[in-house]
């Protein structure tokens, strides 16, 4: 992989990257609850970034995950609904890398 002089001078490539978690709730879930837990530890643990999306504020969400919620997705991509499962959101997260 070609990795830029920058990078390699930060000492970061693109595996290293900070990862986002995003969690797409909706008021009065218990799943959801469940799920904050869950993504706010992996979080922690990775230094990933985490953006909480209430759903009934968009419309389109509604529409794509209103039966699959709580949804979350790692860098955009759908990853999870309903439970997350804490170890297969830590490999998303980190790539399969263990902790250090």
């Amino acid at each position: 992989m070609n990795v830029s002089p920058l990078r390699r001078a930060l000492g970061r490539t693109p595996d290293d990257a900070v990862r986002r978690i995003t969690l797409i709730t909706k008021p009065g879930c218990h799943l959801c609850d469940d799920a904050r837990a869950v993504v706010e530890k992996v979080a922690a643990e990775t230094s990933a970034e985490v953006e909480e999306i209430n759903m009934l504020e968009h419309p389109d969400l509604v529409a794509k995950y209103a039966e699959q919620i709580p949804v979350t997705l790692v860098d955009g991509k759908q990853h999870d609904y309903w439970r997350v499962d804490e170890d297969r959101l830590r490999r998303a997260v980190t790539g399969g890398r263990r902790r250090r």
